[in-house]
Parts: C-alpha cells; sequence; structure tokens
C-alpha cells in the first residue's frame, strides 16, 4: 500500500474504484484466514485447485483490477505490469500442488492494488 496516498486527494470516481479494487484483491488473495494461522489466503488459490479452468478463471477474476485501473487512467506501462502479475500467478499456479501453494503466496492481485495506489499517490 502507498503510504504516502490520502484519499481526500482523491475524486470521487478513483475513490470508488480504489474500495473496489482493494475489496476484489481481498476476496481473490486475503478472504480467508487458515486456521491456526495469521496467513491469509482468497478465491483465487482456491480455484487454483481445479486444474486449467479454474487458473483461467483466477485470471479472468483479476483482470477486472486491471480494468479498473484503466478506467482511473493508471498508464500503459502499469497496467502491463499488473497483466505480468496475472500472468506470473496464473502461470504458477497451473504447477499441479506447488502451484496453489505459489499461487497463494504470490498474491498478484494485492500486488495490482498496491501499484493503483502508488499511482493515485503519484499525484
Amino acid at each position: 500500500m502507498a503510504d504516502d496516498l490520502d484519499l481526500d486527494d482523491l475524486d470521487r470516481a478513483e475513490r470508488a474504484a480504489l474500495k473496489r479494487t482493494r475489496a476484489a484483491a481481498t476476496f481473490l488473495d486475503e478472504a480467508f484466514r487458515v486456521p491456526g494461522t495469521n496467513y491469509r489466503v482468497g478465491a483465487d488459490p482456491i480455484l487454483s485447485i481445479v486444474p486449467v479452468s479454474g487458473d483461467v478463471a483466477g485470471a479472468i477474476l483479476s483482470m477486472y483490477i486491471v480494468g479498473e485501473a484503466a478506467r482511473i487512467g493508471v498508464p500503459g506501462k502499469t497496467l502491463a505490469q499488473m497483466v505480468v502479475n496475472i500472468s506470473i500467478d496464473t502461470a504458477s499456479g497451473s504447477i499441479p500442488v506447488l502451484g496453489t501453494v505459489a499461487d497463494a503466496a504470490f498474491k498478484a492481485n494485492r500486488r495490482n492494488v498496491d501499484l493503483i495506489e502508488e499511482h493515485l499517490a503519484s499525484g
């Protein structure tokens, strides 16, 4: 998260998009606490348990965050980095068993929201 991001400096559309992307990232990467730990996982690594189609579904859901970023004017270079993050997440998640662990650890959606926050903080 961008430490110097002041929500009061954002316009209404940016605040709304940030709220939606944060919620999506939480759902996809951090919705559930692993029992007995403080570690959180979301729907994305759970979907990746299903071979191929689960990873594809996770990637499609992750692209929502990229779409929101594009809508609020995040630069193309940053959007490309976001797509790379999703690609890494999808490719690593497709490896049986270890991929699900990698998917849970990489948290592409959280990384992508961090990129949006950095863009918004830079004004």
